[in-house]
């Protein structure tokens, strides 16, 4: 059951976390680091999730963190594609 709670909070984090990093920089010339920050945030919150949900990835704390990065960065991804299928449809650009 953790692992179905970690892995929903992760996909809403991706899929909310790129309008609001685009609202905060789609400004002129700041409009190349959506995606980075879009993927570093949720790949902290990520981190965070394995180190509170133990349940959610087993080992050390250390081990739980980089794990759970790592399943933010999938969730983060997750969330562009989602977004990439809402904006352009199975059609393309």
């Amino acid at each position: 059951m953790t692992k179905l709670v970690g892995w929903v909070l992760l996909l809403v984090a991706g899929v909310v976390s790129l309008p609001l990093a685009a609202a905060f920089l789609d400004d002129q010339g700041n409009e190349n680091w959506i995606l980075p920050v879009d993927v570093a945030l949720v790949a902290v919150v990520g981190g965070v999730l394995g180190a509170v949900l133990p349940g959610f990835v087993a080992g050390s704390t250390r081990r739980r963190v980089l794990v759970g990065a790592v399943c933010g960065v999938v969730a983060a991804a997750v969330g562009i594609l989602v977004f990439f299928l809402l904006l352009s449809g199975f059609d393309g650009a």
